[in-house]
């Protein structure tokens, strides 16, 4: 029994795969522990340089992506279903929901909240002449945070990418691997050529990376979440804790798969996001985010080439822009992997809708019904949301804005709970 489940482990595992990028991730939470600042300070340098010198590429890419992308469903090829069979696994409900929560993560409900109310307090370099924690900086603050989250970043999540795996792996017998992107240049040399094996080990560290960023964010997030409402120390060991207890709730999900753990908890995800938004319309500020959303739009889609191609400052660009651009970018194979495994018998044109148009526009409203929120307070109670998150950082911001939403004393909690299950579908959902 155990030969044949190590013949089988032997056929089915590409060893120098495996032993690079898995050693170089070992090493990596080696040096993580006995030498943290030599890895930060390396982490730092690498990605000052890579915006340094990539910067503009991943700024080209992106609209690169989104356009390809627009054209495809357009033209007459839009219609093409793909796959190898006639009727979707998933509804259209449960499919767009999986999609939603897997591609938002943390941003669900961590940069939802705060990256709105910064871009408010310190307005985008951009858009001059314009003063900070005015009505007049509400468009550009929520405009900035639907280009961080938009149809150009979302288009990197599959939009084009997806559609060239699912033909590669379900019509030419590809395996669903990061390496079956080259197979439009490469054909079947991709099984055996170095290059990739190579796009197999950077796609499987960008994905480690793109990971931590959500888990990290979301120990951060839960610490203080617990100090403020509970008063529990928020240390180090309460942050590893909340990790922990995040990866037994993973380990379940998986253990049950997609068809029950990762649509239940995107069922239940959406369903909780589209509650909330509701009750704040009604009950909340809802006159002021209706309102906003459609003003901010018009703002983001006038200034959409300005706003994707400002290269004016590259300090600002590292913090926010690119920041999230690079982290889609390095994350985006393996969503893309998992958007092809759950698009088979969709037509080109509705994974393009979806991904880059509808999970946009759906997200944009979301960050508005946060972020917008928040900025409503402010500007009602100044210092209200500014002076928590100027003292606690980001993590302070989704605290301060619930606190003061209806039924402020179990809103909070109610966020904690949500930043949980994003974070929870977006693990889950690697391949």
């Amino acid at each position: 029994m155990i030969k044949d489940y190590w013949k089988l482990i032997q056929r089915k595992v590409d060893w120098p795969v495996f032993l690079i990028s898995g050693g170089l991730l070992v090493a990596f939470v080696v040096f993580s522990i006995i030498k943290i600042d030599l890895v930060s300070d390396f982490v730092s340098s690498g990605f000052d340089l890579s915006i340094r010198y990539f910067g503009a590429y991943w700024q080209f890419l992106m609209l690169a992506t989104f356009i390809v992308g627009a054209i495809l469903a357009v033209s007459k090829y839009g219609k093409v279903r793909l796959g190898d069979v006639e009727k979707p696994e998933m509804s259209y409900f449960k499919w767009i929901a999986v999609i939603l929560t897997t591609g938002l993560g943390a941003g669900g409900v961590f940069w939802a909240a705060a990256e709105p109310m910064y871009y408010f307090l310190d307005v985008p370099p951009m858009q001059k002449g314009i003063e900070a924690a005015t009505q007049e900086a509400i468009a550009p603050a929520l405009a900035q945070s639907y280009m961080s989250w938009g149809f150009t970043a979302w288009s990197v999540y599959g939009a084009v990418s997806s559609i060239i795996l699912i033909y590669a792996h379900k019509h030419k017998g590809m395996p669903l691997k990061p390496r079956a992107l080259l197979y439009p240049i490469l054909k079947e040399r991709i099984l055996t050529s170095k290059w990739g094996a190579a796009a197999d080990i950077i796609c499987i560290i960008g994905a480690a990376a793109g990971t931590i960023g959500p888990i990290g964010f979301l120990g951060l997030q839960v610490s203080y979440g617990l100090r403020a409402i509970f008063g529990i120390p928020d240390t180090f060991v309460t942050q590893l804790a909340v990790i922990i207890v995040l990866l037994a709730v993973v380990l379940v999900s998986t253990l049950t798969g997609i068809e029950k753990g990762i649509q239940f908890l995107s069922k239940l995800n959406v369903n909780a996001v589209a509650v909330i938004a509701v009750f704040l319309v009604i009950l909340g500020p809802g006159q002021f985010i209706l309102s906003h959303f459609f003003s901010s739009y018009g703002t983001y889609i006038t200034d959409f080439v300005k706003i994707s191609t400002f290269r004016g400052d590259d300090a600002w660009l590292g913090s926010w822009l690119l920041f999230f651009f690079g982290w889609f970018i390095g994350f985006g194979p393996l969503v893309s992997l998992f958007v092809a495994r759950i698009s088979e018998g969709r037509k080109i044109r509705e994974i393009f809708l979806v991904v880059a148009v509808v999970a946009p526009i759906v997200t944009n409203f979301w960050f508005t019904v946060l972020g917008g929120t928040g900025i409503f307070y402010e500007l009602s109670h100044v210092g209200s949301i500014s002076e928590p998150l100027n003292n606690g950082g980001l993590p302070s911001a989704i605290i301060a804005i619930a606190e003061q939403m209806p039924l402020g004393l179990i809103m909070p909690s109610i966020f904690l709970i949500l930043t949980t299950l994003f974070v929870v579908t977006t693990v889950d959902s690697l391949p």
